[in-house]
């Protein structure tokens, strides 16, 4: 309850808000279409914050009102009255009592503490949910007070430029047909300066390595790799990638606002800079790399050069630029592209094909069984294979090419086939049917005048 004479700060607020629907009725308004309009409305408290009230709580704050004024606003305080027509008075003064002494203590537990009173006698059979009834009425505290997690929630911040770069993927819709798109940003953490950006469809883990591809050709290595746990930041690819690199990687704890507040703060500024005004409009065209133009047009000719709070009144472009610190490029652009290609073993079926994230592809002829290395090129999404000393690229199954292609030779079929061994019965053979002409057309021998099966010619 409050007092008439000195409100409470929620039972002005309450009344500002119901001052609206009685100021509609005034002009002849109905009811219920009044409640609904100021149900739309963005009410403003004092502590400059905004929400909506919900029309329930509309209704039920004019009834409060009208039946007892001001008064009938303020949030209802705990009574030691009794509450209840069926717990008897004296358990409810000591359920009001254990409820506010200890805010833990569950409602089985006071029930429990009660027994051990005398209050109640053995085998009462009371049920818990009367008493939780009875306490949600008078306002006694239900819900468990969250402790707060034992870690280091310290705010930080690095001195110099590519010390630290923050990932995080924004979603939002563009177009006439609201097409869902994603954005992700790489936010130097010393400078708040915009590295790079890529715009795609979901967040994926061929999205983020393409950027990241794309963010250390433009400006070099970084020391340390902040992601949150996104789809594409903790797929099995993408810590592959950074392990290759060198580079350390962090992900952001859930719940954890001292890690992220520069990240959720960007996006709060794109998002009421860009992203919000491009939602639904017939002249936003939702092609990626369309949105991906806008963006960087966005952040590198406005945002890089609007004064940051954060960094004492200088730009973001500013204090990138003038970092002392000289940035770390790549050996070589080859070197670069190699780090994104990560080997793995697969076994080649009877048929040679290898499937990989559920696609088939085909291998050369003559690895049915065994097993191979493969080489995935994760900026362009094509396989590499090694073979006889050069290196291919697998291409998927076709099988209806395959089934309209005619049937593929015998690969040996060039090299001579061996003379197949001769057996006994062969050697038999050729001892009792020798030839009688040698090569040169001749005699081979003189017949043997004893055998009767030989005549002279």
């Amino acid at each position: 309850m409050s007092d008439p004479a000195n409100p409470s700060g929620p039972a002005l607020f309450r009344f500002a808000v119901i001052s609206q629907v009685m100021a509609r009725l005034h002009g002849g308004e109905p009811l219920a279409e009044a409640v609904r309009a100021v149900a739309r409305l963005d009410h403003v408290q004092f502590d400059g914050t905004s929400h909506r009230v919900s029309e329930r709580s509309i209704r039920r704050w004019l009834a409060a009102y009208r039946a007892e004024g001001i008064r009938g606003l303020g949030p209802r305080k705990p009574s030691s009255a009794p509450a209840s027509q069926v717990l008897a008075p004296g358990f409810v003064d000591f359920l009001v009592r254990e409820k506010l002494q200890d805010r833990a203590a569950s409602i089985p537990e006071v029930i429990r503490r009660a027994t051990e009173h005398g209050l109640l006698p053995p085998g009462h059979g009371l049920d818990r949910s009367t008493v939780y009834r009875t306490a949600g009425r008078l306002g006694l505290p239900l819900a468990r007070r969250k402790r707060a997690k034992d870690r280091d929630s310290r705010r930080f911040a690095f001195p110099h430029r590519m010390d630290l770069v923050l990932c995080d993927g924004k979603h939002f819709r563009a177009g006439e047909k609201r097409a869902k798109r994603v954005a992700l940003f790489y936010i130097d953490d010393a400078s708040r300066f915009i590295l790079h950006l890529v715009v795609g469809t979901s967040e994926t883990a061929a999205l983020f390595q393409r950027g990241l591809y794309e963010c250390l050709t433009r400006f070099g290595r970084m020391s340390v790799l902040y992601l949150d746990r996104g789809p594409g930041f903790i797929a099995q690819d993408t810590v592959g990638v950074l392990a290759k690199l060198g580079i350390p990687l962090v992900y952001g704890e859930a719940g954890y606002k001292e890690g992220r507040g520069k990240v959720e703060r960007f996006n709060r500024t794109v998002t009421a800079d860009v992203l919000r005004v491009l939602d639904g409009r017939p002249d936003v065209d939702p092609d990626c790399g369309a949105l991906a133009l806008r963006l960087r047009h966005y952040t590198e000719r406005v945002y890089a050069h609007r004064p940051h709070e954060g960094l004492g009144g200088k730009t973001p472009a500013e204090r990138f630029n003038r970092d002392p610190r000289a940035l770390r490029f790549s050996e070589s652009r080859e070197r670069l592209r190699s780090s994104f290609e990560l080997a793995i073993e697969r076994r080649v079926s009877t048929d040679h094909v290898v499937s990989i994230d559920s696609v088939d592809y085909e291998v050369p002829r003559g690895y049915a069984t065994t097993r191979v290395t493969l080489y995935r090129r994760l900026l362009d999404g094509t396989i590499g294979f090694v073979h006889q000393g050069k290196v291919i690229q697998l291409q998927p199954v076709d099988p209806a090419a395959n089934a309209r292609a005619p049937r593929a030779r015998d690969l040996h079929h060039d090299e001579p086939r061996p003379m197949p061994p001769t057996t006994a019965a062969g050697l038999a053979y050729n001892r009792d049917f020798t030839p009688i002409l040698d090569a040169d057309g001749g005699f081979s021998a003189d017949p043997d005048p004893d055998d009767p099966t030989e005549s002279s010619p």
